[in-house]
């Protein structure tokens, strides 16, 4: 018995090696599991449910197949598809979460979420994100035409590829501070989240005691995920 996460897969069809490798992990490691839970950045980019392209429907049966199998999917959603909405979660299956959710897993308080809402260093991302969760911003942004929202979506891409160019490793890690609150706020001792797409199980001293972080790696060269059993939290890193 176990539960998977993953993250930071960033789907686009420019990549389709990732995609091949995603929908392998999907048939022969996600069927056998409890449930799959998928921390944010499924897609690079999400301009709205209603975008035609060929990758999203494939990604949608194949979770519509897992969850047929008896695997339930939860998905959390990121920095690129925050946008992702009730139409695609209908038409994959997938269970929408809120941003930040506890979960118990054979016997273990857990918070899960993406993981941008900790990097409160970066004062620059954290207000354009609070903008562009601006529900009334994104009703405007979603009834443009579609390519109105590609070349939007573009730019954006562009403009924060030559930004984060500048900024230090540090301040696009999380904030130490920001993560004893989150696990303090939930009275959890385990935490596991994406984005930072630095892998690795962090022991830490809290005044409640001893907590961990665990953090998924991106697929970029190969997949990442962490599996949950009763008898370990485990961080596992395979080839597509």
């Amino acid at each position: 018995m176990n539960t998977l996460f993953i993250a930071d897969l960033h789907l686009c069809e420019q990549e389709p090696a990732i995609t091949a490798g995603f929908l392998r992990f999907l048939q022969r490691e996600a069927v056998h599991a409890d449930a799959l839970y998928i921390l944010g950045d499924l897609f690079e980019a999400w301009i709205g449910d209603d975008d035609p392209a060929p990758l999203h429907g494939e990604i949608a049966a194949a979770l519509q197949a897992l969850q047929n199998a008896g695997v339930p999917c939860y998905f959390i959603h990121g920095n690129r598809d925050f946008l992702l909405g009730k139409r695609f979660a209908a038409i994959s299956g997938l269970t929408l979460l809120p941003e930040e959710q506890v979960v118990e897993l054979y016997g273990r308080r857990m918070l899960i979420m993406h993981g941008d809402t900790l990097c409160t260093d970066d004062q620059a991302y954290q207000e354009f994100r609070q903008k562009v969760h601006n529900t009334w911003i994104q009703r405007v942004f979603l009834a443009l035409p579609l390519r109105w929202r590609l070349k939007i979506a573009a730019k954006m891409r562009e403009r924060s590829q030559q930004t984060n160019r500048y900024k230090s490793a540090a301040i696009m890690d999380v904030n130490p501070e920001a993560v004893e609150q989150a696990l303090l706020r939930h009275d959890v001792h385990w935490l596991i989240h994406g984005h930072t797409h630095r892998p690795a199980v962090h022991k830490l001293a809290l005044s409640r005691g001893e907590a961990h972080r665990a953090v998924l790696g991106a697929w970029h060269r190969e997949g990442s995920m962490i599996k949950v059993s009763a008898d370990a939290v485990e961080l596992i890193q395979f080839p597509f």
